[in-house]
């Protein structure tokens, strides 16, 4: 049987603050004492702040000039870890004065070196000592990649390595005991991150959510330029609504309304949500215009757009190098990014900075060439895509990802993918004893969309119900620490207006009873 673990569960802290004597020591003036005391491996602590209380707080680098703090009283540390002579990571750690014995290492997004403080903020809130980093630069821009390799580097895989190392030793010098478990929290490039971590270092954490993971990077860059230039982009600066192949607000609409038509009813309920967009196929010829007919329809030109983004690309053999776009997807307000008439960002700083290592390119004609470049460089080692976790489930390390299938970002398709990739490499027909993928019907990237779509994946505001059985990290806590017999069956999402949906373990899917969502193979 499954037992909810709570925060409220968990009111007593598993340590304290201590001097030698056993006496409880002032907790700023312990906090502040690290600046001349802490000794960490190629390692400068640039301040200390003892933080007694919730305050908006400034912020280094870039990114964001401050940032609300909400879960005091805390530490907060601010370092820079020497990565190689060309290469730093800067770093933050926010350490709590009550304390139940965890650590949590925290990810990143897109190509960005921004401190995710919305994530240290919902670590240290449930009295994890969290850290989060720049990933190796400053910004959301992939121009320090240039003529960088050991940033690109420290951006592929080093830099949340090196959050762990160093953030378990500060955590030691700080506390004076090694933290219990470790556990890792990111999605998008963090759920990148956090599979490089399973992959690479197997050691680092006892327990990983990954959402929405970048897996693939290679294809996954490849894909978004592809479907980018299906739908008539030639710059990530300019909306090119003069290509005839570009799709309006009301063209995509046209499709959305199609895709609803084929495909809402699937899993018994009609109610806007395409539970699995992988059986959703529709007509796009139908949306072809008649004669005379402006409105509500598309030009031939159109119709051949949609069919590239609904296709899987291929490459040149006939191999599928990247899933479909998921039908459904394209009505997220977001999905403009990549199939908007412009290339999304990520795509052209990544091929232009890491890639080709050049200032000026023209992108007017992305191909399959450029997928192929990608691969055969993988700057970084950053593809990101093997199912060797031998390592990881070896020594008892738990994996839970998660992905919307509402994503318009990356395709949920490509994670069912890498978890049959695993299921193979590894000869194991089910992952459950480990590893654990739960689908989001409704779900954008990372969070909203459709429907009950918050389950503590991200922060404060996602943990609506804070238990297990609707909290994603805590479940992971519960896993790690209580056994087999506490591994999450669901996962319970629930959204603002109270309404709850259960949310089903890959291959499970969910169907409508005639009165709530269930699971069933």
């Amino acid at each position: 049987m499954h037992h909810p673990l709570s925060i409220a569960l968990l009111s007593t802290p598993l340590l304290q603050l201590h001097g030698v004597s056993g006496q409880a020591l002032d907790p700023a003036r312990r906090c502040l004492s690290l600046l001349g005391t802490a000794h960490l491996e190629n390692t400068t602590i640039l301040q200390v702040d003892y933080i007694p209380e919730a305050m908006n707080v400034s912020t280094p680098g870039s990114c964001q000039s401050t940032a609300a703090l909400t879960s005091a009283p805390l530490c907060r540390v601010q370092l820079v870890i020497n990565t190689t002579s060309t290469s730093a990571v800067h770093a933050e750690a926010w350490l709590p004065d009550t304390w139940y014995g965890r650590f949590l290492g925290v990810g990143n997004g897109g190509l960005n070196g921004c401190i995710d403080y919305t994530a240290l903020d919902y670590g240290a809130s449930l009295h994890f000592a969290t850290i989060g980093s720049d990933n190796g630069h400053d910004g959301s821009s992939g121009l320090p990649f240039l003529d960088h390799p050991e940033v690109i580097n420290d951006f592929a895989f080093r830099a949340i390595h090196v959050e762990a190392l160093i953030g378990k030793q500060l955590v030691s010098e700080y506390y004076g005991t090694s933290a219990t478990k470790s556990y890792y929290l990111g999605c998008s490039t963090g759920g990148r991150q956090g599979t490089q971590e399973a992959l690479k270092f197997p050691d680092d954490y006892d327990g990983i959510v990954a959402g929405s993971p970048a897996t693939d990077w290679n294809n996954l860059m490849g894909w978004t330029g592809i479907i980018g230039h299906a739908t008539g982009a030639v710059s990530a600066n300019t909306t090119n609504t003069a290509s005839p192949k570009f799709l309006s607000q009301a063209d995509w609409n046209v499709v959305s309304a199609a895709i609803l038509s084929a495909c809402d009813t699937f899993d018994g309920l009609v109610d806007g949500i395409i539970s699995e967009p992988d059986d959703c196929f529709f007509d796009e010829d139908a949306l072809l215009c008649a004669a005379n007919q402006t409105m509500g329809c598309l030009t031939r030109t159109q119709v051949e757009s949609i069919k590239q983004v609904y296709s899987p690309i291929l490459g040149f053999h006939g191999e599928v190098l990247y899933p479909r776009y998921s039908p459904g997807a394209e009505a997220d307000p977001t999905h403009a990014a990549i199939i908007g008439g412009r290339y999304f960002s990520v795509v052209t700083d990544w091929e232009q900075y890491a890639i080709l290592n050049v200032t000026e390119h023209d992108f007017s004609e992305f191909s399959l060439h450029d997928v192929a470049l990608f691969n055969e460089i993988n700057a970084g080692g950053i593809a990101t895509f093997s199912g060797d976790l031998a390592a990881f489930r070896d020594r008892g390390g738990k994996f839970l990802t998660y992905h919307g299938r509402r994503d318009p970002l990356i395709s949920s398709t490509n994670s069912k993918r890498v978890y049959d990739l695993i299921s193979n490499t590894l000869n194991m027909p089910s992952l459950d004893s480990f590893y654990r993928l739960f689908l989001i019907p409704g779900m954008g990237h990372c969070g909203g969309g459709l429907g009950p779509t918050s389950f503590g994946q991200s922060s404060i505001a996602s943990n609506l119900v804070n238990d297990t059985e609707h909290n994603i990290l805590l479940a992971l806590v519960d896993w790690v620490e209580g056994g087999a017999g506490r591994a999450p069956g669901t996962i319970i999402g629930a959204a603002v207006d109270g309404s709850m949906r259960v949310h089903c373990r890959y291959p499970m899917r969910s169907v409508w009873d005639g009165e709530e969502f269930i699971c069933v193979v």
